[in-house]
């Protein structure tokens, strides 16, 4: 999502510059975090111009599929993000903690990358699927691991510890 500088000035003066757009964030699916699938999402928003800065205030609506944390299904978590971000055209750096101040480089803003870390940083910690029947749709094995329940795992022994076993029955034979 690109704006350039002239599109937002031209009529900074009468009213703030309005979008609505839909933009791909299916990249955030390859990295390293919880979300299985996220298609487009919805942004739309202002951007006012106010002398040396650019205030952009604009909605994140989307949905994504992130794995419950009981069972590992599917679970769709849809997300509404209210977000601000300002860009400077000043060359001078501010120190203001409450806020990101982006420094403008050339006649194109772009707001991609900044969509994608609000997204990002809106990820909840743990959702729970309210299916009734999630548990029976839960794997037991994947890509290096296996669901080894209790009953299950007292008839498995582990095979380095078969000799200290056959130890064991030798000396109770004993007695």
């Amino acid at each position: 999502m690109k704006f350039s500088l002239g599109q937002i000035k031209k009529n900074a003066g009468h009213e703030p510059f309005t979008f609505d757009d839909h933009v791909d964030v299916s990249e955030l699916e390859s990295m390293n975090n919880d979300i299985r699938k996220i298609g487009s999402v919805h942004v739309h928003g202002t951007a006012v111009d106010e002398g040396d800065e650019i205030i952009f205030t604009f909605t994140i609506d989307g949905r994504m599929i992130l794995p419950c944390a009981r069972t590992l299904v599917d679970v769709p978590y849809p997300f509404k993000i209210d977000a601000v971000e300002i860009f400077s055209e000043s060359p001078y750096e501010k120190d203001d903690s409450d806020h990101d101040i982006h420094p403008i480089s050339g006649e194109v803003l772009d707001l991609s990358p900044l969509i994608k870390e609000n997204i990002l940083l809106e990820v909840p910690y743990r959702v729970f699927s309210e299916d009734e029947n999630a548990i029976s749709r839960a794997p037991f094995e994947g890509d290096g691991w296996e669901f080894i329940s209790e009953n299950k795992n007292e008839q498995k022994t582990d095979p380095r510890l078969k000799k200290l076993g056959s130890l064991l029955n030798d000396k109770e034979e004993e007695e």
